[in-house]
């Protein structure tokens, strides 16, 4: 009978999955939904569909009046970032707690991240003057893999978005890969 390959790294980390990965409590977005930041997203994206900044056009619609864009989900929830020690923070734009899986990978010598996907889900459109909160809860931690960037673990969390009344208005699945420089494939 082979013997049961044992994962230590993995298994100090088990005891963060299903927990909030950051605040336990909902983060409040700095700003209300609003149309000049809307206005400067569809300019960068080059969207120009109308219901996202004419008013006249988008009560025309199902909408009966001005939406965001869905995929500015995650945007209206983003903190302003601290540029003074971004890099001690491995490109954090915010102090990260200590005790947390990325934290604990990098003092592994997983000092490398990769995103790797993301996906949007959305409950309803959201309209200027919706504040949003939002929560992000730890769903997954792999087994290590080797990857041709290196050895390394895929971390996933789900942030949920709600508004002022706790109702959900959307979620985000996002996924890294935290890995060690210089133990890919091409490394080797």
């Amino acid at each position: 009978m082979a013997a049961k390959h044992t994962d230590p790294i993995r298994e100090k980390l088990e005891h963060f999955v299903g927990k909030p990965l950051g605040s336990p409590e909902p983060q409040v977005a700095p700003d209300a939904v609003n149309l000049p930041m809307i206005r400067h997203w569809v300019d960068a994206m080059d969207d120009r569909n109308p219901v996202y900044l004419y008013e006249d056009a988008a009560k025309r619609t199902r909408f009966g009046g001005i939406v965001a864009p869905p995929a500015m989900l995650q945007a209206w929830t983003m903190g302003r970032p601290k540029i003074q020690g971004i890099a001690e923070r491995g490109g954090s734009p915010d102090d990260i707690a200590f005790d947390n899986p990325i934290t604990a990978l990098d003092e592994e010598g997983f000092v490398a991240t990769l995103a790797t996907n993301s996906e949007l889900e959305f409950e309803r459109y959201l309209r200027p003057g919706d504040v949003l909160r939002s929560v992000n809860i730890l769903e997954s931690i792999s087994t290590q893999k080797k990857t041709g960037l290196g050895l390394g673990y895929f971390i996933t969390w789900v942030t949920t978005y709600t508004d002022g009344n706790g109702d959900v208005v959307g979620r985000q699945l996002f996924r890294i890969l935290k890995f060690k420089p210089g133990s890919g494939a091409a490394d080797a």
